[in-house]
């Protein structure tokens, strides 16, 4: 019996992703695959694949799927094949990306074992990033670019929920109210898969 989770986190700017990731990497030992983190450091690192991300934004294009692909594979691969699990933040946001992702883990014999939606709602976000803008000083954190933010998260989620419902592996977790308490949702969600 393979008890590798792997896990897809979902969550708009705001919505306590980074705080839940860190929980579950605490209780459950699983590693954290964050799109952006990865790619910084592939390119800081100057590996092939970090060069030809580089020569994309230099540009100020979109990374392809594929190479996004094969730098997340060659991540995924660095932990072996004994790991726990995998937290994937910042990636799929499309449904080719999901379905890339899914043929990536199919080829290891793996697979996604559940996506976590994050849900809070837009009022709520709001305020949570402008406050946070005023805490951090972050000039991308004003409302009117949180709301472009906002809407570009969502018109580009929506599929992706009901790509992944088809699946079989969509969870919704109430992402509002005491830490704690979504954790304890997030939790039951893990513990059953």
């Amino acid at each position: 019996m393979n008890s590798m989770k792997n896990i897809v986190i979902f969550g708009a700017p705001g919505s306590g992703k980074g705080t839940q990731s860190d929980k579950m990497i605490e209780k459950y030992g699983l590693n954290h695959i964050s799109t952006g983190d990865v790619l910084r450091s592939e390119i800081k690192n100057g590996t092939e694949l970090g060069k030809t991300a580089k020569g994309y934004i230099d540009n100020g294009q979109l990374i392809p799927d594929e190479l996004m692909v094969s730098i997340l594979a060659s991540v995924y691969d660095s932990f072996g094949r004994e790991h726990k699990g995998v937290i994937f933040d910042g990636f799929p946001r499309t449904i080719p990306q999901a379905e890339a992702l899914k043929q990536m883990l199919n080829e290891r014999g793996d697979s996604v074992a559940a996506m976590i939606e994050l849900d809070v709602p837009e009022d709520e976000l709001m305020k949570r990033l402008i406050l946070r803008g005023q805490q951090s000083g972050r000039a991308d954190d004003n409302e009117e670019t949180i709301k472009k933010r906002l809407v570009v998260y969502h018109s580009q989620t929506q599929p992706l929920i009901e790509w992944y419902k088809q699946e079989g592996l969509h969870h919704h977790i109430n992402g509002l109210g005491a830490l704690d308490t979504i954790f304890a949702d997030i939790c039951a969600v893990i513990d059953n898969i």
